[in-house]
Formats: structure tokens, sequence, C-alpha cells
């Protein structure tokens, strides 16, 4: 494939697994009573890892020789796994309003750093500007409403959340640039599910026993993890690790545009400006080309 379509493709993959991620809020939301978020986050890897592991098998991605340091593979895994019960940790405490907007917001500024400390990478212009206006929009889009309280606790949660988010992104770069794509997410999140296991032996699990319950399992480990990741995995092989975390800011734009249209949520002038800006942002990024 030749680099000029690299350039579009790539964001086009990393844009498309974030849209599925931003459906994760509206299916936790039709969830059934009794379901906990740590127990969907737990659940969610356990369904997602083993669907990556098979597709890895039957892709035959595991090729002889391959580039797996023990340091960013744990790395990767470990931060994978945190990120689970630090971002519904945040959310319980702060809101969800907080929670998103200091988890995920923060994720790009979190990557810029990484990747500039552990990479020698200058995230660039273009990067800074597009990422400031996503984080804008998000926090217009969330933050701009009445009865907003902050938990410290919480918002602490949350930027450990954001820092799980981008240390995964950057180290698993690492391992992309030597790995087939399938090969390298299916054992990220293969470790990263059996760290999780153990919360499931404390959560109740009674609710799995529903036909809605099940969707929402299936949907979550299937669509919006293992087909979500496999598109953002190969796009993030394509672009720099700190443009494809700021590409992400797509999923608190699709999770909000199904919020109005599937939960009946009303959005406010300042929220539709929010809009406005996240999709300028991500925009400006998606056709800034390789350097970001």
């Amino acid at each position: 494939m030749s680099q000029n379509n690299n350039i579009y493709l790539g964001p086009l993959l990393v844009l498309s697994g974030a849209v599925l991620w931003g459906t994760t809020g509206t299916t936790q939301a039709l969830a059934p009573e009794g379901a906990t978020p740590l127990a969907i986050g737990a659940m969610r890897l356990l369904v997602g890892g083993l669907c990556l592991l098979a597709v890895a098998i039957y892709k035959k991605a595991f090729e002889p020789g391959g580039y797996w340091p023990k340091h960013l593979v744990a790395t990767a895994a470990i931060s994978m796994a945190a990120y689970q019960p630090l971002f519904f940790g945040g959310v319980a405490k702060t809101g969800v309003a907080v929670g998103t907007v200091v988890g995920i917001g923060s994720a790009p500024i979190m990557a810029g750093l990484l990747v500039f400390i552990f990479r020698g990478e200058r995230p660039g212009l273009k990067w800074l500007v597009s990422t400031l206006l996503a984080i804008t929009g998000c926090y217009l889009l969330f933050t701009v409403k009445e009865n907003v309280t902050v938990n410290y606790t919480g918002v602490l949660m949350a930027l450990g959340a954001g820092l799980a988010y981008a240390s995964y992104v950057v180290f698993s770069k690492s391992l992309l640039e030597k790995n087939r794509s399938e090969a390298v997410i299916a054992v990220v999140f293969c470790i990263s599910a059996l760290l999780l296991f153990p919360l499931l032996i404390v959560q109740p699990l009674d609710w799995l026993l529903a036909w809605r319950g099940l969707a929402v399992v299936l949907h979550l480990g299937l669509v919006a993890t293992a087909i979500a990741y496999l598109l953002f995995a190969r796009g993030l092989s394509l672009v720099p690790a700190a443009t494809a975390v700021t590409l992400t800011l797509a999923e608190p734009l699709t999770a909000a545009t199904l919020g109005v249209t599937v939960l009946g949520e009303r959005l406010t002038a300042p929220a539709f400006a929010g809009i406005g800006l996240l999709f300028a942002g991500i925009l400006l990024l998606s056709v800034s080309g390789k350097k970001g």
C-alpha cells in the first residue's frame, strides 16, 4: 500500500474504532439491573480477549521470532486492565460529565508527553491545535450543565484512566511496529482479561442469565472491543501514537449522539458548540498527514 494511501487509511481506521467505542456508554445504560460497571468491564475484556485470540490464531498472526519484550507487553496489558476500574470508578465518584472529560480529555495530553519521553517524537503544531479544539469541545459537550460537582478522588482516578489509556497506546505502538496487529492486541487483551478476572469472583453475575445482559456483553466484547481494537490497532500502526489518541475523541462525540437519538437526552446550545469543536479538531487531524 502506498504511503499516500496510508495517510488517509490510518486516521479512518482509528476513527472507525473510536466510533464503535462510543457505543459502550449507551450499551451499558441498557444493561439489566444488578450489572455493575466493574463486572461489565471485566466481562468485556474476557469476551473481547478470547475473540481477538481466536482471530489471531485463525489469521496465523503469531510469526516466528516475534518482538515481545516483557516490559512492553506487561506495561501495555497492565495499562489496559487498569483503565477499566480507574475510569468507571472515577465516573462513579465525580459523575459522568466530569469523569468523562477528565478521563478521555486528558488522554491526548498524556500521550503527547509519553511519546516525547519514551519515543522521542514531537507531536507537532497541528496535533496541539487539534487536541485543544477537541478537548474544549469535550468540555462544552459534557460539563456545561447544572449541578455539576467535582470529587477530587474521582478526578484523580479519571486522570489515572487517561494516563493508563495513553500508556497502552504508546507502548503497544512499539509492539505493533514489529509484530502483526492481530497478534499484539490478542496478547495484550488476554493478559488484561486475566488481570481483571478476580473482579468477577466478587461481582454479581446473575444478570448474565437475562437475554439483555448477554446481548450487552456480546456487543461490548465482540463489537466495541474485538472489532474496534482490530481497527484501532491497524490504524495505530500507520499513524503516530499522539495523533491516534486525539482521533479517539470521536468516542465521546459518538456517545453524545447516541445519548440524544437512543436514550432521549437533550443537548444545550454550548453542547452543540462542543460537538462542532470536537468535529473540527478531529477533521483537522485526520487530514493532517503522517507527521500529525
